[in-house]
């Protein structure tokens, strides 16, 4: 840390303002980016029983957003994904669009995304502004995805349970509904089938996060 402090006070006033301009360019790419790698994410989906919340490549690219832009980036990246589909375009899963998608069943989840940007990069982060072990890139990514259930399922559960004709809808034009669906069944359906998925999503974020968040980390968080 010394060393770095010493090298960094002998750069040059064109070496700073250098090395802020290429920092404002690569935050400034960063953010439409993983906006777009977010929506490109939610177009391989596969749509899974009981409940039809499909299984996309979102949240390896929600999490990779967090270790690669950091904090504050990374959420400003959701947010404009977020805004994106809910004034029209065809970013969320299946192609979906539009302000009724974030109030249906799938839109816990697409909220958590925010909460996983500050999570991920506060647990993986030392104090000194480096990045943590392979366990903490673990935890980390585990977190992040458990943060996107954690607004998800209880979502899920309101909307499924706040109006029969409302769930039938989500739940197709056929389904059938004798009572409110059980917490155990939307935890079931909404969080148990997905595990599998969570985790190799998880190894492949950490494979990638341990090769581009210390570089990420210096130059755009």
């Amino acid at each position: 840390a010394t060393l770095g402090a010493m090298a960094h006070a002998t750069d040059s006033p064109i070496e700073r303002a250098g090395a802020h301009l290429s920092a404002l360019w690569l935050r400034l790419l960063g953010v439409p980016t993983s906006a777009l790698l977010i929506a490109l994410g939610a177009h391989i989906a596969i749509p899974v029983d009981p409940y039809g919340v499909p299984i996309t490549l979102q949240t390896l690219a929600v999490v990779l957003t967090a270790l690669c832009l950091g904090p504050r980036f990374g959420s400003l990246g959701i947010l404009v994904y977020v805004l994106a589909g809910a004034i029209g375009a065809p970013v969320f899963s299946g192609g979906q669009a539009g302000p009724q998608v974030i109030l249906g069943i799938t839109g816990g989840y697409i909220l958590g995304f925010l909460l996983c940007q500050p999570l991920v990069t506060a647990f993986i982060r030392r104090r000194d502004g480096s990045i943590r072990g392979w366990g903490a890139l673990i935890l980390g990514t585990l977190l992040g995805h458990l943060a996107i259930f954690a607004v998800g399922l209880p979502w899920l559960y309101l909307v499924l349970n706040s109006d029969p004709d409302t769930a039938a809808t989500w739940l197709g034009s056929g389904a059938k509904l004798w009572g409110p669906i059980p917490a155990d069944g939307v935890l079931y359906g909404g969080f148990i089938r997905y595990l599998p998925g969570m985790l190799l999503k998880c190894a492949i974020a950490v494979i990638i996060g341990r090769w581009a968040c210390p570089w990420a980390m210096r130059r755009i968080w």
